[in-house]
């Protein structure tokens, strides 16, 4: 299930390739049987080139909204950049989602303007249920 960080308890739980140049879902994550994603902590992006123009929202399949809003990937602009997107911490803090066995977590590009093969590591925090 990926590389476990006993520090923080985080894992890298999936490694996905994402096509910036048509508008569609992609499946980051499915909770596996017998677990529940405890919290999506964050998804590093490393593009492929230039992903200027490009937003996406992460999020589970009927919401896609529900880890990160629309976000602009403006400052992706040669391959090999790469981001982190999570959360803004606020006041009151942001909350962590938790998810049942069996969601789906998505990545959907509402806004297509970059290449194939972008690199999503997606990190989070599994427990039994």
């Amino acid at each position: 299930m990926g590389a476990f960080n006993e520090e923080n308890n985080v894992a890298l739980l999936a490694i996905v390739t994402v096509d910036h140049s048509a508008t569609a879902q992609t499946t980051l994550f499915t909770v596996p049987s017998g677990f529940r994603l405890a919290g999506i902590d964050k998804v590093d992006i490393e593009a492929a080139g230039d992903e200027a123009d490009t937003d996406i929202t992460i999020g589970q399949v009927g919401a896609l909204t529900d880890y990160i809003g629309t976000t602009q990937l403006d400052n992706l602009d040669a391959q090999y950049d790469s981001i982190t997107v999570k959360p803004i911490q606020a006041d009151p803090p942001v909350k962590k989602k938790s998810y049942s066995a069996g969601t789906v977590i998505q990545v959907d590009v509402t806004v297509a303007n970059g290449n194939a093969g972008n690199t999503y590591l997606f990190f989070g925090t599994l427990k039994p249920e």
